[in-house]
């Protein structure tokens, strides 16, 4: 009997169990490093200002573009060679910006990725070399220099003669894999920290209070607060002073569940809309439906009389078609559905992604949708 008992409680320990993860599996768990930063560990921005050379007449036009005509000469100078008195008509050079990001703790003599974009009216950068550029950063001191061959990604093929070309891509913009080399490195000691700050990448409060509550079970002590809803700040123990890598390890790992505001997203410039997990709508009815005016112009001629002498004129008339869907239907939507009976819903009327949005719009006028409404 005591057995059979156990086998009991065993199988309901296993069916509690299996409810419990089928729950947690319905919502979204993140690691703290993928939701937050760590303030002071950013990248920097660097930029510059450099030539591309060896480009097959697909530079700048030298006549035309003054500022890529002076940086040649200055160029030219630097090496020895004086081209100021003469005519240069060079088609193989293009003017760039130079840009790229100097990651956290990078150290001199290690290699980034730099970007070149054209300035002036060149046509295509592939194939060309990058002479030494400074990249500076925002305290105008230098970090990098750049240097390389330039590689596009892009296709432009075209005949002058018959005007037609082919073009795929972004030819007057590439990469330099590995292109630039650290000069100089970014003073930050994370080691004398004694406070350090988690920037939340989408702020919202019951995220932040989140982080900080995670943060302290895990340490067993109060040693994170919850300041703003982009901020958590965390005080340094005494035990991890010395090791500040080894708790910001531990910390980023923690999980939890990020909260958002209930939201809808609309692009009307591609029809895109996006609908949030938490977005309800009240009860409400909905009708949709469509009216399509077309008006089509038709030319007329008009003979003269016979035996005058007048000229067939031509006059044009116009037909105007009215059709309006008469299938369309009323539908009502109960209180506090979810997303996918709000999408079920709406397939229901056989909406389009345009009508979609006008639909999202009016039912926020009316006060029924519980979610904000942001349009890009």
């Amino acid at each position: 009997m005591k057995f059979n008992n156990v086998l009991k409680n065993l199988a309901f320990v296993a069916i509690l169990s299996a409810s419990i993860f089928k729950t947690d599996a319905c919502f979204a768990v993140s690691r703290i490093k993928d939701i937050a930063d760590f303030e002071g560990v950013r990248d920097n921005q660097l930029i510059g200002y450099g030539l591309i050379v060896g480009l097959n007449g697909t530079g700048d036009n030298i006549k035309s573009v003054d500022f890529a005509k002076e940086s040649l000469i200055s160029m030219l100078d630097a090496v020895g060679v004086n081209a100021r008195d003469g005519q240069i008509k060079a088609k193989n050079v293009a003017a760039v910006m130079v840009t790229a990001n100097l990651p956290a703790f990078s150290r001199q003599g290690s290699r980034i990725d730099v970007t070149v974009s054209a300035l002036g009216d060149a046509k295509n950068l592939l194939g060309g070399t990058l002479i030494a550029t400074p990249l500076k950063g925002a305290d105008g001191e230098v970090y990098a220099v750049a240097q390389g061959t330039v590689a596009t990604g892009a296709v432009a093929a075209g005949s002058q003669e018959e005007g037609s070309s082919v073009l795929k891509g972004v030819p007057t913009s590439g990469r330099i894999a590995s292109g630039a080399i650290i000069e100089r490195e970014i003073p930050f000691k994370l080691d004398s920290l004694e406070t350090m700050n988690i920037a939340l990448r989408n702020p919202d409060f019951t995220t932040s209070r989140r982080i900080a509550d995670a943060i302290n079970a895990m340490m067993g002590t109060p040693i994170a607060k919850s300041i703003d809803p982009g901020t958590v700040a965390m005080n340094i123990p005494e035990n991890y002073q010395d090791n500040i890598v080894d708790l910001m390890t531990k910390v980023e790992q923690l999980q939890i569940q990020p909260d958002t505001v209930a939201k809808v997203v609309i692009d009307e410039s591609t029809g895109i809309v996006v609908i949030g997990k938490d977005v309800k709508i009240n009860r409400l009815a909905i009708a949709q439906g469509n009216l399509t005016i077309k008006i089509t112009d038709v030319p007329f001629v008009s003979q003269p009389e016979p035996f005058t002498l007048g000229e067939p004129i031509i006059v044009d008339t116009s037909l105007i078609d009215i059709q309006e869907d008469t299938e369309a239907k009323m539908k009502v939507l109960d209180t506090g559905i979810n997303l996918q009976e709000l999408v079920d819903g709406l397939n229901a009327l056989g909406v389009t992604p345009r009508d979609l949005i006008s639909i999202l719009q009016a039912i926020k006028v009316s006060g029924a949708l519980q979610a904000e409404i942001e349009v890009i």
